[in-house]
């Protein structure tokens, strides 16, 4: 079956989101306001800075009294103590610490109490509206994901996914690229083990990332500084399912070659 065309576009005009606000109601009115009618299938991909805002994940530096493990990481990496002291608090561990000679601030790549590793434990103050604070991810993901999921079907009458991502970097490779951190009705991975290739081999082991790519691909309209979090994607070809989680992407510590 030849897939059909599908279309990425962000929703503008997102306004600056503040602890408590509705996020539903708030992207409902946008896509009304401008006539974007939802359709079944559409996929909604969402930066999770603005769920973080509305949910109370901005932390004041002010109000942050830093340990000695991280007064000493602080020092050793040229980082704000007080950053560090929330980075732990939001890690399970450290997997690695480093400073380069060409580096300002040191890096602390870090097992989030979620799962994710990823740098700084994904603690961040870009898009931090107030000086000398910062953001961390939601609480559940996938909880929030879900929730506004369900009341963006129940006002406009139609069937959605949502993913919600945050930017990684990759071990390996320059550059970051958004990925999926909680997901509602939308597939994590997508399994073709048992199909073939073009050629008629069987395939044994082929599990796209069905999350991450649209995660990935969302950063091609979101720009940081034209506040557009929320990004569309019309057309694609997907199974709903209920159970799907981001830790469902998670490479398990038997499964990690390189614990």
């Amino acid at each position: 079956m030849m897939q059909n065309a599908a279309s990425i576009f962000a929703i503008p005009k997102i306004p600056d989101i503040r602890e408590g606000d509705d996020l539903a109601r708030i992207i409902g009115d946008c896509l009304e306001d401008q006539d974007i009618p939802l359709a079944d299938g559409d996929i909604l991909c969402i930066a999770h800075k603005i769920f973080s805002k509305a949910e109370g994940n901005t932390y004041w530096l002010k109000d942050v009294e830093a340990s000695a493990e991280a007064a000493q990481l602080g020092e050793e990496l040229n980082k704000d103590p007080r950053k560090v002291e929330i980075i732990l608090n939001q890690s399970v561990r450290i997997v690695r610490k480093f400073k380069r000679p060409d580096q300002n601030q040191g890096t602390l790549i870090c097992e989030h109490k979620l799962g994710f590793i990823s740098a700084n434990a994904a603690v961040d103050e870009s898009n931090a509206e107030e000086a000398d604070s910062v953001i961390t991810l939601p609480d559940d993901p996938d909880k929030s994901a879900n929730h506004l999921r369900l009341a963006l079907e129940a006002r406009f009458g139609v069937s959605l996914g949502v993913v919600m991502t945050d930017t990684f970097g990759r071990p390996w490779r320059l550059g970051q690229v958004n990925v999926a951190i909680g997901l509602s009705q939308v597939p994590a991975k997508v399994s073709e083990i048992g199909n073939t290739d073009a050629w008629g081999r069987p395939l044994s082991v082929t599990e796209p990332a069905f999350a991450d790519e649209i995660a990935a691909a969302s950063g091609l309209v979101i720009r940081k500084a034209a506040k557009t979090p929320v990004v569309i994607f019309r057309g694609l070809e997907w199974t709903p399912d209920q159970h799907a989680s981001a830790s469902d992407i998670l490479r398990t510590p038997e499964k990690d070659m390189f614990r």
